[in-house]
């Protein structure tokens, strides 16, 4: 039997036998759904942006200092309209259909919307790092957020040379500063009530379920911002003696080990297996650098 074989049949008994599930995504499962480059249209869509400034991915020309709001809107509002009206995600759906008779909790550091798209519980989703849908003040003078979606078709609509016009530069209603997006980029971001109280189901559903089975699923997180999601699931899993870990990543699917240099990244089963760590840990963590899709939908076979 294949080491992937093995895995199919461990994570099968896993889930069957589990608790409860609670599941950490990043950019990797997007990406592996399909919102890429090619699939959006990246090219044709901001043919305008590349033309001039020779983006190559959407990210790169998020933080690109352009020289006026009206720019920088006229990207910024074409960008989240495209992903909110991508809605092929058949991978978030499949991961739904094996977590949707348990009790199950999702943290994610996209803000793409794709768990919501999938018809995933909303209470029991929390975004950490935002969404494509609202919009702040850049101080901000309050917390509140604002629902900009129709604000931002209109603007794509009415994007002339790049640049939309300067009446629909999105103004705060209290200190009439520009607004800003809803993206955690630095200190400014809001954590209004919506955000905390979400954030503490998530603190909720880990104390209730310290002492049971839980399996944690991984999917495409990095090392952009290893301590919202990787760095704690591990330690976590180490901690509570009936946690397993499966960690979807085609490059760093391993655990992160301590070494004079940093941190090295062991991604090897059986290195994995043969390690003496908290609580035997080593043996409740399975590494998956496979396709995530096949994977999928091999553990949606009977």
């Amino acid at each position: 039997m294949t080491d992937l074989k093995k895995k199919i049949e461990i994570i099968k008994e896993l889930l069957r036998d589990c608790d409860g599930v609670l599941i950490g995504a990043g950019a990797g499962l997007s990406v592996a759904a399909g919102l890429n480059e090619t699939n959006l249209k990246f090219k044709e869509k901001f043919k305008d942006f590349v033309d001039a400034y020779d983006f190559k991915d959407f990210y790169s020309g998020g933080f690109y200092p352009f020289e006026t709001e009206e720019e920088k809107w006229a990207y910024f509002a074409r960008y989240f309209v495209t992903y909110q009206e991508y809605n092929s995600i058949p991978l978030y759906e499949d991961i739904l259909k094996l977590v949707k008779d348990k009790d199950y909790f999702v943290i994610t550091t996209n803000v793409d919307g794709c768990f919501e798209k999938a018809g995933f519980d909303t209470n029991k989703l929390f975004a950490t790092q935002g969404d494509f849908v609202h919009i702040q003040c850049p101080t901000p003078c309050h917390k509140k957020l604002y629902e900009s979606t129709s604000l931002f078709k209109e603007m794509v609509e009415k994007t002339n040379e790049r640049k939309i016009p300067t009446e629909l530069l999105p103004k705060c209603p209290k200190c009439g500063k520009v607004m800003r997006s809803y993206l955690r980029d630095d200190d400014s971001f809001i954590e209004d009530d919506y955000w905390l109280q979400h954030c503490d189901a998530y603190s909720r559903f880990i104390e209730r379920n310290k002492d049971k089975k839980i399996l944690l699923l991984e999917f495409g997180i990095g090392f952009n911002t290893p301590s919202i999601i990787r760095f704690p699931f591990e330690r976590r899993t180490m901690e509570y003696e009936k946690w397993h870990l499966v960690r979807f990543n085609r490059e760093y699917s391993g655990i992160s080990l301590p070494d004079k240099y940093g941190l090295k990244i062991v991604n090897d089963w059986d290195s994995i297996k043969s390690l003496k760590l908290q609580n035997d840990f080593q043996n409740r963590f399975i590494p998956v650098p496979e396709d995530i899709n096949d994977v999928i939908n091999k553990l949606l076979l009977e």
